[in-house]
């Protein structure tokens, strides 16, 4: 269990400056910056750093947290530099985690509070990349220290830099037994951290008052400049960081397939779907990395396929301008070539890819389209002939659609002459003049009669007409609330328009948007009018460019819906004044006991 935290922190600064630019200088302890990194000769600039570290954790002294905040910033800054790690860092960053966690009257006196988050940061920092770093940093016992932070010994904000130290540990083949030695244990923690550590910073930091929140942790989460709109929209980073780093260590056992069991349990499954990482982390692969990474096994595609929830969010992914949109395709891709979960995903995942078949690269991986229309007719004769059976008409009609589109339509198209084709593409353009007609006329049903016909005509090389085309019709789908057959049109146009994303079609891009929007996905529509904003910013609209102001309306509703505390403020919304007292009473009980 953690520790009673006090409230004020026994230090008189209300904002401390944790870097200040000139450290003082101590008679018990040398300074590190001054004295120590200053010396020219290398053998007594190595000596003197080997000698420090020693003894810095037998000392009790104030110039530590200066000293600590360098090295952070150094171990940050230049990771691979073997300086430290060679002289004996690891160590002395164990020995002071250690002494953190088991004297509870030093933590608590002056700023030693710091004193445990930056060790772990510094360790994480050097193992990230180096797996002989972290090497030697397993020789130096940081596994223990760290699962005692990740346990939740201090708080939150400890747990946060543990969970990253961790995770690069489990991430290098040579020191990922010395974490699986309490493999159990981090799986289940991670677990559980994963799932509610955006209510826990809600309601242990975010939602109390500023006297109310605990220092240290609001001069962490600030660098000292006490700013409570930045304090706040750091402590949203941290959060969302916490979760992220939670299912990047739970990966790590994924892709070993390792604790499988505890990882596929269908809540947890469920909960993946809306760990997406938010706007502060694009580069985490989220809920869906790990529902990827668990696709590549048995048990996880299992599992995944019998959660019709859980392939239905991986489909909304895959037709989405989330940067994690080809890890979805993989997923659906991977359930589909086993032939024990191809049939419990098909009718709901063909529909969904049939849209991408499109798609030329995405994620470094060319021909995506070409892949994914193999994978949906592998057996297409099976299905065609009666051999095999699909529970959904729509599914058999969509893959007979697919079949026509990239099999039978091509062959007929090669053996056109260059008139033939000419005549089929003005055919086309009349039809969509007659199918615009009726849409300005307000026959909304009659023009998406039209629009068909005209793609049905439309050579499959006049890819600037079937765009217009499949986004004219999205639109008139909005109109007759059809949102789900406006994402389909939309999808198509998009995939048509620039697989590289350089210049995506933008009208199909807000088109998504408000599809989305109907269907009550705010991830999915705040991502798409995002692109809508940067794909016209970055499409020749940059001189005098500004937001239009319906899409400006779009993302702050989306983004509201998409905060990531906003479950947690639902909930606390739920709790009365008195059931919170209650329960604060009996959590700090608990503390009082175990601490």
């Amino acid at each position: 269990m953690e520790y009673q935290l006090p409230q004020n922190p026994p230090t008189k600064a209300k904002s401390h400056n944790l870097m200040p630019a000139i450290p003082t200088y101590s008679n018990n302890c040398s300074c590190f910056f001054c004295i120590i990194m200053s010396e020219t000769v290398p053998p007594l600039r190595r000596a003197k750093i080997v000698r420090y570290f020693k003894q810095m954790p037998l000392a009790d002294d104030q110039e530590h947290i200066l000293a600590l905040t360098g090295l952070w910033k150094i171990a940050i800054t230049n990771p691979n530099d073997p300086e430290f790690p060679s002289l004996g860092v690891f160590r002395c960053m164990v020995k002071l985690i250690q002494k953190g966690v088991n004297h509870k009257d030093w933590l608590l006196r002056c700023q030693n509070m710091y004193i445990p988050y930056y060790a772990a940061h510094i360790i994480g920092s050097y193992t990230m990349n180096k797996p002989k770093f972290a090497d030697k940093a397993v020789k130096s016992n940081v596994v223990q220290p760290l699962m005692e932070l990740l346990r939740g010994k201090i708080s939150w904000v400890e747990q946060r830099v543990a969970l990253r130290a961790l995770g690069h540990l489990a991430s290098h083949e040579a020191t990922f037994e010395a974490v699986s030695e309490h493999e159990a244990e981090v799986v289940e923690v991670a677990i559980d951290i994963a799932s509610t550590c955006l209510k826990e910073v809600y309601e242990k930091f975010l939602v109390l008052k500023e006297s109310e929140r605990l220092e240290y942790q609001r001069n962490l989460l600030t660098r000292g400049h006490g700013d409570l709109e930045l304090e706040n929209r750091r402590a949203e980073e941290w959060a969302s960081q916490l979760q992220c780093w939670s299912l990047y260590l739970l990966g790590c056992f994924a892709r070993r397939e390792r604790s499988l069991g505890l990882i596929c349990k269908k809540k947890f499954l469920k909960d993946l779907c809306g760990m997406w990482g938010g706007l502060a982390n694009p580069t985490s692969p989220a809920g869906i990395g790990l529902l990827r990474t668990l696709c590549d096994t048995q048990i996880g595609r299992e599992s995944i396929a019998d959660l019709k929830q859980v392939v239905v969010n991986i489909c909304n992914v895959s037709r989405s301008s989330d940067d994690r949109q080809h890890m979805a395709i993989d997923s659906l891709l991977q359930l589909l070539r086993d032939p024990v979960t191809r049939y419990k995903v098909i009718d709901i995942a063909t529909p969904v890819l049939a849209d991408l078949v499109e798609l030329r690269s995405m994620g470094g991986k060319p021909k995506v389209g070409q892949t994914i229309m193999q994978t949906l007719l592998q057996d297409y004769h099976k299905i065609k002939f009666g051999e095999l059976k699909l529970k959904s008409e729509t599914s058999k009609r969509t893959l007979e659609e697919l079949w026509d589109l990239k099999v039978e339509r091509v062959k007929r198209e090669s053996l056109m002459s260059e008139e033939e084709m000419r005549e089929k593409e003005v055919s086309a353009g009349i039809l969509k003049q007659e199918g615009n007609r009726e849409f300005e006329a307000g026959d909304i049903e009659k023009a998406v009669v039209k629009y068909t016909e005209a793609l049905d005509l439309c050579p499959l090389k006049s890819k600037k007409e079937r765009i217009v085309l499949h986004s004219n019709r999205a639109q008139c789908h909005l109109l007759l609330r059809d949102p789900e057959a406006a994402v389909s049109d939309t999808t198509r146009a998009l995939c048509l328009s620039n697989v590289a994303r350089a210049c995506l079609h933008s009208k199909s891009l807000w088109r998504r948007s408000q599809a989305y929007d109907m269907k009550g996905l705010a991830k999915e529509s705040l991502m798409d009018c995002l692109m809508f904003i940067s794909n016209r910013f970055d499409c020749g609209e940059r001189k005098g460019f500004k937001i239009p102001h319906y899409a400006a309306r779009m993302i702050n509703k989306q983004m509201n819906a998409t905060w990531v505390f906003a479950s947690a403020k639902s909930s606390w919304k739920n709790v009365t004044p008195k059931e919170f007292v209650v329960q604060n009473k009996i959590d700090y009980k608990l503390r009082r006991r175990t601490s």
